[in-house]
Protein backbone atom coordinates (compact mmCIF):
# COMPACT_ATOMS: atom_id res chain seq x y z
CA UNK A 1 0.00 0.00 0.00
CA UNK A 2 1.19 3.25 -0.83
CA UNK A 3 1.83 5.71 1.81
CA UNK A 4 -0.55 9.12 1.97
CA UNK A 5 1.30 12.60 3.37
CA UNK A 6 -1.06 14.53 4.44
CA UNK A 7 1.05 17.69 2.90
CA UNK A 8 -1.39 20.08 1.27
CA UNK A 9 -4.35 19.30 3.80
CA UNK A 10 -2.51 19.59 6.69
CA UNK A 11 -1.34 23.03 5.68
CA UNK A 12 -4.56 24.12 4.85
CA UNK A 13 -5.96 23.33 7.94
CA UNK A 14 -2.92 25.05 10.19
CA UNK A 15 -2.83 28.27 7.92
CA UNK A 16 -6.27 28.44 8.59
CA UNK A 17 -5.92 28.62 12.25
CA UNK A 18 -2.54 30.74 12.77
CA UNK A 19 -4.79 33.38 10.23
CA UNK A 20 -7.62 33.61 12.76
CA UNK A 21 -4.47 33.57 15.69
CA UNK A 22 -3.40 37.32 14.24
CA UNK A 23 -3.02 39.81 17.05
CA UNK A 24 -2.14 37.26 19.61
CA UNK A 25 0.76 37.23 22.05
CA UNK A 26 3.83 34.90 21.37
CA UNK A 27 3.62 31.21 20.89
CA UNK A 28 -0.74 31.78 20.13
CA UNK A 29 -0.03 33.29 16.99
CA UNK A 30 3.45 30.96 15.77
CA UNK A 31 2.28 27.66 16.74
CA UNK A 32 -0.65 25.91 15.24
CA UNK A 33 -1.25 23.47 18.79
CA UNK A 34 -1.83 26.68 20.97
CA UNK A 35 -3.24 29.21 18.15
CA UNK A 36 -5.76 26.41 17.49
CA UNK A 37 -6.95 26.14 21.42
CA UNK A 38 -6.78 30.73 21.67
CA UNK A 39 -8.73 30.98 18.42
CA UNK A 40 -10.99 28.10 19.66
CA UNK A 41 -11.52 29.43 22.98
CA UNK A 42 -12.08 33.24 21.69
CA UNK A 43 -15.01 31.67 19.40
CA UNK A 44 -16.42 29.81 22.77
CA UNK A 45 -16.72 33.39 23.90
CA UNK A 46 -17.32 35.74 21.46
CA UNK A 47 -20.85 33.03 21.33
CA UNK A 48 -21.49 33.74 24.99
CA UNK A 49 -20.67 36.88 25.09
CA UNK A 50 -23.45 37.79 21.95
CA UNK A 51 -26.21 36.33 23.86
CA UNK A 52 -24.87 38.48 27.16
CA UNK A 53 -24.40 41.29 25.27
CA UNK A 54 -28.49 41.48 24.65
CA UNK A 55 -28.82 40.86 28.70
CA UNK A 56 -26.53 43.89 29.44
CA UNK A 57 -27.78 46.24 27.27
CA UNK A 58 -31.50 45.77 28.69
CA UNK A 59 -30.37 45.78 32.01
CA UNK A 60 -28.30 49.37 31.16
CA UNK A 61 -31.59 50.47 29.52
CA UNK A 62 -33.61 49.17 32.71
CA UNK A 63 -30.92 51.07 35.24
CA UNK A 64 -31.45 54.23 33.39
CA UNK A 65 -34.96 54.61 32.64
CA UNK A 66 -34.98 53.95 36.90
CA UNK A 67 -32.80 56.72 37.81
CA UNK A 68 -34.63 59.11 35.57
CA UNK A 69 -38.04 58.07 36.28
CA UNK A 70 -37.21 58.14 40.21
CA UNK A 71 -36.06 61.93 39.76
CA UNK A 72 -39.33 62.54 38.03
CA UNK A 73 -40.98 61.01 41.62
CA UNK A 74 -41.83 57.46 39.57
CA UNK A 75 -40.56 53.93 40.29
CA UNK A 76 -39.51 52.16 37.36
CA UNK A 77 -42.29 49.88 38.26
CA UNK A 78 -45.24 52.02 38.48
CA UNK A 79 -43.89 54.18 35.04
CA UNK A 80 -43.75 50.36 32.74
CA UNK A 81 -47.35 49.39 34.82
CA UNK A 82 -48.55 53.17 34.03
CA UNK A 83 -47.10 52.36 30.30
CA UNK A 84 -49.07 49.29 29.56
CA UNK A 85 -52.02 50.71 31.08
CA UNK A 86 -52.28 54.06 29.42
CA UNK A 87 -51.54 51.66 26.06
CA UNK A 88 -48.07 53.34 25.43
CA UNK A 89 -46.14 50.88 23.28
CA UNK A 90 -42.11 51.79 23.74
CA UNK A 91 -39.63 49.64 23.85
CA UNK A 92 -37.16 50.18 27.04
CA UNK A 93 -34.14 50.76 24.73
CA UNK A 94 -35.92 54.42 22.84
CA UNK A 95 -37.46 54.93 26.44
CA UNK A 96 -34.10 55.22 27.98
CA UNK A 97 -32.55 56.86 24.84
CA UNK A 98 -35.19 59.66 25.19
CA UNK A 99 -34.34 59.75 29.17
CA UNK A 100 -30.77 60.54 28.04
CA UNK A 101 -30.84 62.46 24.82
CA UNK A 102 -34.40 64.18 25.43
CA UNK A 103 -35.46 64.81 29.31
CA UNK A 104 -38.48 67.01 28.38
CA UNK A 105 -39.91 64.12 25.92
CA UNK A 106 -39.49 61.67 28.94
CA UNK A 107 -41.04 63.99 31.30
CA UNK A 108 -44.50 64.02 28.98
CA UNK A 109 -44.37 60.11 28.93
CA UNK A 110 -44.22 59.96 32.76
CA UNK A 111 -46.71 62.10 33.04
CA UNK A 112 -48.77 60.25 30.53
CA UNK A 113 -48.18 57.07 32.31
CA UNK A 114 -48.83 58.66 35.90
CA UNK A 115 -52.50 59.73 34.68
Amino acid sequence: MVRVKPGKETRRRHKKYLKLAKGNYGAKSRLYRQSREAVEKGLQYAYRDRRQKKREFRSLWINRIGALSRIEGVSYSRLVAGLKKANILINRKYLSELAVSDPEAFRSIVQLAGN
